[in-house]
C-alpha cells in the first residue's frame, strides 16, 4: 500500500495536517518523562495536531515540555470551560504559560451548555475576540456533546472549528453535522473516535474516518503501543473494505440502543459513584477485557452504586439523554452476575 498522503484541511483556518490528531487527555495519567517521550515520538512519526484542555490536569504542561523550542512545527488546540470572559482570560494566560507559547492555534470553548455569542452577557465570545486581536489566539472553536448547541454554533458563523463526538457508532444526525461543517467551511475535529474505548479495532475506526474528507480524528493516546498503531496508519492507512464493513456492522448491532459513552459530564456524583465507567461496565468487561475490572478496587466502586441518591443530577447532565440511574442499576446487576460466574465475558 502506498504511503498515506491523506491530509485534512480544517475549514477556513487553512490548517492542513495528516489525518491523525493526538488527543492529549490520557497523557495526564502517565508521568512527565513518559508523556514527553510519547508526545515527541508522535511528532517524529508525523503527527502535527495536538489537542488538550485546561481541564486535563497537567496535560498542557506535558505538551509544553515536549515541544519547547519547536512551536512553529506543530498545531496546538486547547480549551477553556470558563463561564465568564474574565475567567476565560485567566484560563488562556495559564494555558499559554504551561504550553510555553505566546499563541494558541485553536482556542475552544469547552462543552458549554449554550452557544457563546457576542452580547449574550457572558463576555466569553468578546474575550476570545480580544485575545485573537492580540495575537494570543489564531482561531476560535467550540467543543460540545449536544446536537442543538453544535448546530447553533455552525449556523452562527462565529466559529472556525467544531469538536464533536464522531465515530462509526454515530448516527445520521452526527453525519449531518459533518456535512453542515463542510458546507460552512468549518473544521470538524472528531473526538471519541474510539467511543471512549468501546471501539477496539482502531483500523476500522480509521477506515471509517477516511470516508469523510473534512474530519480530523483525534485519538486519545496514553501508551506507546497505542501510538504505534496510529503511526503505522500514516504509511499504511486502513481503507474501507468488506471485511472492515462487517466489523463495523457487528459492533453497531452489539452497541445498538442506549449506552454510556464515558464522557464524564455527569460527574461529580454526590454519592461518590464513578458514573462514567460504572454505567458502561458491562461493555467494558466484554469489549476491553481486563482482570482489573473484577479486582477489589472496581468491586468497591461498583458496590457504591447501591448508595445512589436518585437525585437525577447525572440524568439531567447527560448530553445523550440517558436514564443514568437505571443504566447504573443494570450494570451493577450484570457485574455481580459476571463476578459470581453466572455470566461469561470470554
Amino acid at each position: 500500500m502506498q504511503e498515506n498522503n491523506v491530509q485534512v484541511r480544517l475549514g477556513s483556518t487553512e490548517i492542513i495536517v495528516n489525518k491523525n490528531g493526538f488527543g492529549a487527555l490520557p497523557v495526564q495519567r502517565v508521568g512527565m518523562e513518559e508523556a514527553v517521550s510519547i508526545l515527541r515520538k508522535a511528532y517524529d512519526g508525523g503527527i502535527r495536531f495536538f489537542d488538550t484542555a485546561r481541564a486535563y490536569s497537567d496535560s498542557e504542561e506535558k505538551l509544553g515540555n515536549a515541544f519547547e523550542g519547536m512551536r512553529e512545527k506543530i498545531y496546538i488546540a486547547t480549551k477553556s470551560g470558563a463561564n465568564t470572559g474574565e475567567a476565560m482570560e485567566k484560563d488562556l494566560e495559564k494555558s499559554l504559560s504551561l504550553l510555553k507559547t505566546d499563541y494558541i492555534d485553536i482556542y475552544q470553548f469547552h462543552n458549554p451548555s449554550f452557544c457563546p455569542k457576542p452580547g449574550d452577557g457572558s463576555g466569553l465570545y468578546e474575550a476570545a475576540l480580544a485575545a485573537k486581536k492580540a495575537g494570543k489566539i489564531r482561531h476560535i472553536g467550540i467543543t460540545n456533546h449536544r446536537l442543538n448547541v453544535a448546530k447553533e454554533a455552525i449556523e452562527s458563523g462565529l466559529y472556525e472549528t467544531l469538536q464533536f463526538p464522531f465515530c462509526y457508532l454515530s448516527s445520521s444526525k452526527e453525519e449531518e453535522l459533518v456535512e453542515a461543517c463542510k458546507k460552512a467551511d468549518m473544521g470538524f475535529i472528531a473526538m471519541k473516535a474510539l467511543s471512549g474505548g468501546l471501539i477496539t479495532n482502531s483500523a476500522a475506526a480509521y477506515a471509517h474516518a477516511s470516508c469523510f474528507d473534512n474530519v480530523l480524528p483525534i485519538w486519545g493516546i496514553q501508551r506507546e503501543s497505542e501510538l504505534d498503531e496510529f503511526l503505522s496508519y500514516i504509511k499504511n492507512p486502513p481503507v474501507m473494505t468488506e471485511e472492515i464493513r462487517q466489523i463495523i456492522e457487528k459492533d453497531k448491532a452489539e452497541l445498538a440502543g442506549e449506552f454510556c459513552r464515558g464522557c464524564g459530564y455527569c460527574m461529580p456524583c454526590p454519592a461518590g459513584i464513578t458514573i462514567n465507567n460504572c454505567a458502561r461496565m458491562s461493555l467494558l468487561l466484554r469489549r476491553s477485557p481486563s482482570a482489573s475490572w473484577l479486582g477489589e478496587e472496581w468491586q468497591e466502586k461498583m458496590n457504591q452504586i447501591e448508595k445512589c441518591l436518585h437525585c437525577n443530577q447525572c440524568k439531567s447532565k447527560c448530553p445523550y439523554g440517558l436514564d443514568t440511574p437505571a443504566l447504573l442499576a443494570k450494570n451493577l446487576e450484570d457485574y455481580r452476575n459476571v463476578f459470581a460466574g453466572k455470566v461469561s465475558v470470554s
